[in-house]
């Protein structure tokens, strides 16, 4: 049976989501966790809604795993709970503090954490006024040099919204697509004075949401027009003025659904080539 799982982690000390060799992930921890707590005879595989980079914070990420039936409902043991709260506090005992599991359910029929997905939205937090930074959210908060004109960059952030080949601000993976609909990018100013951009998306390429950001930090520093990031986008190719920002200051903060009887449509259409 599949189950969903809703977590979140502080991504400091992890090289990223995906299982590497030798390498402390998210993946790793939680793939062990839920190999222990269901007593599994082998590693429980994990897909995930979106696969973070080594740094970047979640509150808001979805996995699914598909496990056998019989560990699910052993899993309360002698206890009159249901499955889905013995699993949270067994999964508690044994995750490490910098990973939360909010929820485990039975996912419904035709769930994909990856392909259902409608829609990613991340948080991005730059401090352009260094005695104003909190220590306490040095790990989350990316510190600028510059001051920067948040009207500028959230006027050009606005240009690149739309079903758009988003090439120029992708790592190209061979075979890939870089066609993606970007549904909402925008800035404002906290009223902690940090500036915090809102990123929301049909699904991201490799350090998209980075280098979105890094393309209109020229504008808010006044070095660029604040239409330069719309001209990158069109030339379709990388340009080495666009800077990938600092890992750290993103956290994945939500990933939506269909509803449940949409969502073997919704997989079809993510599982198919994208193009203009």
């Amino acid at each position: 049976m599949r189950l969903r799982l809703d977590l979140a982690y502080d991504g400091t000390a992890f090289s990223g989501w995906a299982a590497q060799p030798g390498r402390r992930t998210v993946e790793s921890e939680l793939s062990r966790a839920l190999t222990t707590v269901l007593r599994a005879p082998e590693p429980v595989r994990l897909t995930v809604a979106g696969r973070t980079d080594a740094g970047v914070h979640a509150r808001g990420q979805v996995a699914h795993a598909d496990v056998h039936p019989a560990a699910w409902w052993a899993l309360p043991g002698r206890s009159d709970r249901a499955p889905e709260l013995a699993a949270l506090t067994r999964l508690a005992g044994v995750l490490p503090s910098d990973v939360v599991v909010h929820a485990v359910r039975l996912a419904p029929s035709g769930f994909d954490a990856r392909f259902a997905a409608t829609s990613r939205r991340y948080l991005y937090r730059l401090c352009d006024r260094r005695t104003e930074l909190d220590p306490l959210r040095r790990f989350d908060t990316v510190l600028t040099k510059t001051p920067l004109d948040v009207a500028a960059m959230d006027a050009a952030a606005q240009e690149l919204l739309g079903l758009r080949d988003f090439a120029a601000f992708c790592k190209r993976r061979e075979g890939a697509t870089t066609v993606r609909t970007l549904l909402e990018y925008s800035w404002r100013r906290l009223d902690d004075g940090v500036l915090a951009a809102t990123v929301v998306a049909d699904a991201f390429c490799h350090s998209m949401v980075r280098a979105l950001v890094g393309a209109v930090v020229p504008v808010g520093e006044g070095r660029r027009p604040v239409g330069w990031a719309a001209e990158v986008l069109a030339a379709g190719v990388r340009d080495p003025a666009v800077a990938v920002m600092p890992p750290h200051g993103l956290s994945l903060e939500e990933v939506t659904y269909p509803p449940d009887a949409d969502l073997a449509t919704r997989v079809l259409e993510a599982r198919s080539r994208r193009s203009l």
